[in-house]
């Protein structure tokens, strides 16, 4: 049996508990844990994924070399795509959309959520630095179309521009969009984006 299907297995069981509301001690817990057998191969996998994941080029090299497990994709393209991350992260948002068309255009251009994300990202950061004509122009051009497409667009970014009614950001309902987490959320969507489609050009 595969490791996804014992994972699966094993969380639909868990699941079947909570639901029961069925209370296991630590011992069953562990018990539960000890029976599950996981292959060598299995967890080579596991955690060579793990590391092309997260950008960890040497140790997947390393990885690779002492497992003789072989990645999804190329090694060498994790620096670019930890560049486009790096930069989504540094709120450098047209950076990171520059770097991600250079890797393949087609990526933004058959994801038009992703697109929009990146879109909005580099709209909070208009007013993260006070930019606010800039933030209404670029909100007006850019984004408004698209919200007219799609009604979850809309809702994403009307609940963004309401950052511009408040003067203390700190206090008001859609701050969280100013902290790093919104940040992170954006990069790692593009992150897994990337590597879909490095996965599909490989396989």
């Amino acid at each position: 049996m595969s490791l996804f299907w014992i994972v699966i297995r094993q969380l639909a069981e868990i699941e079947a508990m909570a639901m029961s509301k069925k209370v296991i001690t630590r011992e069953e817990w562990e018990k539960k844990l000890n029976d599950v057998k996981i292959r060598k191969e299995d967890m080579n996998k596991l955690v060579m994924n793990f590391l092309v994941t997260e950008g960890y080029v040497d140790a997947a090299e390393k990885f690779r070399m002492e497992s003789g497990t072989e990645p999804d994709i190329d090694l060498a393209t994790i620096t670019d795509r930890m560049a486009v991350k790096k930069a989504v992260q540094c709120g450098n948002v047209e950076d990171a959309i520059e770097k991600v068309n250079d890797l393949n255009p087609e990526i933004l251009d058959t994801n038009p959520q992703l697109f929009f994300h990146l879109q909005q990202q580099r709209l909070i950061e208009l007013i993260r630095n006070g930019k606010v004509e800039e933030a209404l122009e670029f909100a007006q051009e850019e984004l408004a179309p698209r919200g007219e497409e799609n009604q979850s667009f809309l809702e994403e970014l009307e609940r963004t521009v309401a950052l511009l009614a408040f003067e203390d950001v700190s206090n008001c309902p859609v701050g969280d969009l100013l902290d790093i987490s919104q940040r992170l959320k954006t990069a790692s969507e593009v992150n897994a984006a990337i590597l879909t489609s490095q996965s599909h050009e490989k396989g």
